[in-house]
């Protein structure tokens, strides 16, 4: 009589099920972008310990992707990012709905295949096109400008030389009855001047890249007044976004930020300066009068902290109009000032500052070191 014979399963049987099981539930879509991320983690683990590391690629292969990105969203004449924002609440609940399907059919693991997926081409993308520059030289190495003390007497050399600035580019300024000065630009035609301005100023710094693109108005720039976001750089969609709720004054200088961020220049104060130095470098009086403006106004901070006289002695020195729109702008931010969405923001942009290497929110105010340092150096020169 013939015995049925129990099923024996052998090692190499067991180790192929599994891989299918893995397969299966983690499939190749999953795996590889991970084991991609992982490649981009230790980039950017690189890029934080080491500055030539991070600049090299900053420089050479940051460079490429952040101009590619840029490029295939310009002709776009809304913000991509902002509409994936908007869209997050129809996109989760689709997701969601997938996911309960594919949890009835017994495919538990592929939801979370689907987050590890799209976690890992988002981080890598971010690493690619901008992490990296976070650990690059300082701009004042690069721009060979030596940093001095910072004194209330250099404070107010400098809030001197940009009010003087100031009030010249004033007066090729229309303003409003409402006090705030008129932008003559549409955003198109901005966009072009200032990618001129960083055309010249690369001539002058190879290593602030030079190629067009175009600056994004933002629909939900109200909601960022209350967020206190002048603009933002989305490094997963290459746009340099505005808000264009603020008054005209600001616009041209933040949108100069944002295209610094495009072009590499990661830490705040850093883009904060290389925007003005870009609206120096451009011939149109708008944009000469929002950079020297937006610079003065952090200067002035500085010294408002460091000697009162000195502040009001410059501030008095600033023609009625310069005033007047200082003052409007007061007016204007107030609903804005204290609001919950700015300090919710403010702590998560710190801890995204500092998780990048930089001195978190505080860098905003690092700008006035180098425009100090800057104004100093033409004083000698």
């Amino acid at each position: 009589m013939d015995l049925e014979k129990p099923d024996v399963i052998t090692e190499a049987e067991e180790s192929g099920n599994k891989k299918r099981w893995l397969l299966y539930h983690f499939p190749l879509w999953c795996i590889v972008p991970f084991f991609i991320a992982l490649l981009f983690l230790a980039f950017h683990i690189i890029s934080q310990k080491n500055v030539g590391f991070a600049t090299f690629f900053c420089d050479n292969v940051s460079f490429l992707y952040r101009m590619l990105f840029a490029k295939l969203t310009s002709p776009l004449p809304f913000s991509l990012g902002e509409t994936f924002f908007i869209s997050l609440p129809v996109i989760v609940a689709l997701f969601m709905l997938w996911a309960y399907k594919q949890i009835k059919r017994g495919r538990t693991a592929r939801p979370f295949a689907a987050l590890i997926c799209a976690a890992s081409v988002l981080y890598s993308i971010f690493v690619l096109n901008f992490a990296c520059s976070y650990g690059a030289e300082r701009l004042d190495a690069r721009l060979g400008i030596e940093k001095i003390p910072v004194t209330k007497d250099e404070l107010y050399f400098t809030a001197s030389c940009l009010a003087e600035q100031t009030n010249l580019y004033s007066s090729a300024v229309k303003f409003g009855e409402d006090g705030f000065s008129v932008m003559p630009h549409t955003y198109k035609a901005l966009s072009g001047d200032l990618c001129l301005s960083f055309e010249n100023l690369h001539k002058k710094y190879p290593f602030i890249q030079d190629f067009h693109s175009r600056v994004k108005p933002v629909a939900l720039s109200v909601a960022m007044s209350y967020a206190h976001i002048t603009g933002v750089y989305f490094p997963f969609t290459g746009e340099a976004n505005i808000n264009i709720d603020f008054p005209d004054y600001t616009i041209p200088f933040t949108a100069a930020h944002e295209l610094a961020h495009q072009r590499g220049v990661a830490r705040e104060d850093e883009a904060n300066f290389t925007a003005f130095l870009a609206c120096m470098e451009s011939d149109d009086p708008y944009i000469l009068y929002s950079g020297s403006l937006s610079m003065l106004e952090y200067v002035m901070c500085a010294l408002a902290r460091a000697d009162a006289e000195l502040y009001a002695e410059i501030y008095y020195s600033l023609n009625d109009n310069v005033r007047e729109e200082l003052r409007t702008y007061s007016l204007f931010f107030e609903k804005y000032r204290d609001s919950t969405a700015s300090k919710v923001n403010e702590a998560v942009n710190d801890t995204y500052l500092k998780v990048q290497g930089t001195e978190g929110v505080v860098s905003y105010g690092m700008v006035v070191d180098l425009a100090v340092a800057y104004y100093a150096q033409l004083a000698e020169s």
